[in-house]
């Protein structure tokens, strides 16, 4: 295994000791991605994932911050308001942090351990949605690129206009009973000379927030995007990420059902790995680029675990907002004063 702590320590990573919002106000500070999962292989990126306090000023002043990045190194690391409010939604990627293996963790402090140890006021049926729309997101994917390879062009377009009206469901339910207008979606026979057909577009909105607007349409603008660029591609790399897909797909769903019946985040999928890493390897990709069978079977008998472990969790509808809040506070003033109440 990788000496994750003595890579800290070189000049690639000075940055976490020397910015003002990190060093000694980092309170977790972990592996991401494959490591974090241990679906890891020799191509593996790193990635770090963490939690630093927010300044005094960000909190009784006017400056802000949400999160820092570093593309060089794949780091992360959420202003813990911002984590609070992921949290709150069961976004995966940040539920992730919390449940990690104890050697997982490069920096914990004291506050660290107590967010962890907090993790489950975090949980509720929120999970079913957030888990479940990854899940979908990573499907997608996978069926966009497989349409790609085998289908005709006007079966593919159909195939596209599925994936975004399929992706605009959670758009349409937030504006649900809002009269404001609404978008057409179709197929038609194509004006551009390249396609046979092509799917248009007829809206009407009235007096709709621009930013609301501007979400509609880079909904729509993503899924048309990634699937152009899945089609651009070298076919053995292009295998290795499919497959990558198809086990981030499935680890999705594992996690989801230990949170819905066991109330528990599980990041490092041990007990899973033999299952993930066969799918990684390739073993249920066909010659033809396409999966088989046996995938899909994987596949259902998951989804149909979920919809058991959503009909029978015990977690409620939404977090306890006042235990919530009473964490936050604490944390924050530790944040301004220094002083732990």
């Amino acid at each position: 295994m990788k000496d994750f702590k003595t890579l800290l320590q070189t000049t690639e990573y000075d940055f976490i000791r020397e910015n003002e919002r990190l060093g000694d106000r980092i309170m977790l500070l972990g592996l991401g991605g494959s490591y974090a999962y241990g679906t890891n292989n020799e191509d593996s990126d790193i990635d770090f994932r963490g939690v630093t306090l927010q300044l005094p000023s960000d909190l009784i002043g006017l400056t802000e911050f949400e999160q820092f990045e570093d593309a060089g190194t794949d780091t992360v690391i959420y202003g813990f308001n911002k984590l609070v409010k992921l949290l709150l939604e069961c976004n995966p990627n940040t539920c992730e942090m919390l449940g990690l293996d104890e050697d997982q963790y490069l920096i914990k402090t004291d506050l660290g351990k107590e967010l962890i140890e907090h993790s489950g006021l975090f949980l509720s049926k929120r999970a079913i949605k957030s888990f479940g729309g990854y899940a979908d997101a990573q499907l997608r994917r996978l069926q966009n690129a497989i349409a790609r390879d085998s289908l005709p062009q006007s079966e593919r377009e159909k195939h596209i206009l599925k994936s975004v009206m399929h992706a605009l469901d959670d758009f349409n339910r937030k504006y649900a009973g809002k009269n404001t207008g609404n978008i057409r979606l179709y197929i038609d026979k194509a004006e551009n000379p390249e396609l046979d057909t092509e799917i248009f577009v007829d809206a009407d909105y009235k007096h709709f927030p621009l930013r609301d607007y501007t979400d509609l349409w880079g909904i729509m603008k993503t899924v048309v995007r990634d699937y152009d660029k899945i089609g651009k591609r070298n076919k053995k790399k292009d295998e290795n990420h499919l497959n990558k897909h198809a086990m981030h797909l499935i680890r999705l769903f594992m996690m989801a059902i230990d949170i819905l019946e066991k109330g528990e985040i599980i990041t490092h999928r041990k007990e899973d790995l033999k299952t993930l890493l066969a799918i990684r390897r390739g073993d249920f990709m066909r010659d033809d680029g396409t999966f088989s069978p046996a995938f899909y079977e994987l596949l259902e008998d998951y989804e149909h675990r979920l919809d058991e472990a959503a009909g029978r969790t015990v977690l409620p509808d939404n977090p306890d907002i006042e235990s919530v809040e009473r964490f936050v506070e604490r944390v924050n003033r530790y944040a301004v004063t220094g002083e732990l109440l």
